[in-house]
């Protein structure tokens, strides 16, 4: 990273403190809400994997060694583990924050309207999406949610069953903005390349992060939407998106991410080191498949494993913010030990009940699973 953009994060990690700091204080003086009887079991591990921290590096552990002991000092180590994170990942662009949005269609549905829209989502890219608008939602400020998969289609309920999060969403009186990578997905190569796909400065994941914060924005410049109230969720190749997103940007008030491999593993499907996640690396790409001394891993992931960093430092961004994490044969109870660490800087900030997994034993969602999503955002977000 060139001295100049370093500097501009150190500025805006500042900013980042400040603002955890006063929202801290403001949360802890607010009455906590009861969880409702369906999702109280989710917020606490088996006995089993209880205050067991498995192998993880705690992230209440200064680079230095020192340990964080008190909220101002999460404030410093909070700033230390994102900057550390964004200096790997890559700088982003600036973000989008005027949104101009086109209306292409619009499409009276059962209780609400789906747009479909079109927006910048990089400095020099737009996307197709789908915006969902509940009927009287100029009434009062809603709550919002973005939904990010391989195309925008499934999630708005034009695709597989059960993934039709933006569209049940929409229902329950959400405003919902689903989006999604068709083109890349079409040419197998998923994701987002910044500046170009043959010199990207950026990790692909991370760049679809950085396109969910600037759908953020268009979300959050709706009249019909309350822009404290935003989450976002995902499926799989969308739940690694979701999960990235909502850690990196924190305007984000919760997020719940269905079965992407919550941490770096060797399972086939959670498969960090593909060249459209945190691998990249100019093509020709290798061959695509778990790493092994035949085809290792390029770029930044075996940096990271080298390194003793896994993806629990960026749960631990979260706080205090809740998420859930809807695991299936990817993200099984044992992940616990990963979330216990974001349960431990809760605490240290003074809050229960904002780490969850609802566990199912198969990847694709199902009606069980979903309603759990589906509760926990209106939990969370609806007043």
């Amino acid at each position: 990273m060139p001295p100049g953009g370093r500097i501009g994060y150190k500025r805006a990690m500042s900013r980042f403190a400040s603002i955890l700091l006063c929202s801290v204080s403001l949360l802890a003086r607010a009455e906590e809400p009861a969880l409702p009887a369906p999702l109280a079991p989710w917020f606490a591990p088996p006995a089993e994997f209880a205050n067991d921290p498995g192998n993880f590096r705690s992230p209440l552990r200064f680079e230095n060694g020192d340990l964080v002991r008190t909220g101002a000092d999460w404030a410093k180590r909070r700033e230390e583990i994102r900057s550390t994170w964004m200096g790997l990942l890559g700088e982003w662009p600036p973000l989008l924050t005027e949104p101009v949005v086109e209306i292409l269609e619009s499409v009276k549905q059962e209780n609400f309207t789906r747009h479909r829209v079109r927006f910048l989502w990089t400095p020099t890219q737009k996307t197709t999406g789908y915006l969902l608008i509940p009927d009287k939602a100029t009434e009062s400020r809603r709550p919002a949610v973005l939904t990010v998969y391989y195309e925008p289609e499934t999630s708005a309920g034009m695709g597989k069953e059960n993934r039709d999060f933006a569209c049940q969403l929409a229902k329950r009186g959400f405003v919902t903005l689903s989006i999604g990578t068709t083109e890349a997905s079409d040419a197998k190569e998923y994701s987002l390349y910044w500046p170009s796909i043959e010199d990207a400065t950026v990790q692909p994941l991370s760049m679809l992060a950085y396109a969910a914060a600037n759908a953020w924005h268009v979300l959050a410049s709706r009249p019909e939407v309350d822009p404290e109230r935003i989450g976002v969720t995902g499926h799989s190749f969308g739940g690694k998106w979701s999960m990235f997103a909502s850690c990196l940007f924190d305007r984000f008030a919760c997020a719940a991410w269905s079965d992407p491999g919550i941490v770096f593993d060797t399972r086939p499907s959670v498969n960090y080191w593909e060249p459209w996640y945190l691998g990249y690396h100019p093509k020709p790409w290798r061959e695509r498949g778990v790493p092994s001394e035949s085809n290792p891993a390029r770029g930044l992931y075996p940096e990271l494993l080298a390194e003793g960093r896994d993806l629990h430092e960026l749960h631990a961004l979260m706080a205090p913010r809740p998420f859930l994490v809807s695991g299936g044969s990817e993200d099984s109870p044992s992940r616990w030990k990963a979330l216990n660490h974001s349960i431990a800087v809760n605490r240290i900030l003074g809050f229960e009940n904002r780490v969850a997994m609802h566990n199912r034993p198969d990847h694709a969602p199902n009606p069980e699973s979903n309603e759990v999503i589906y509760g926990f955002f209106e939990h969370f977000l609806k007043p």
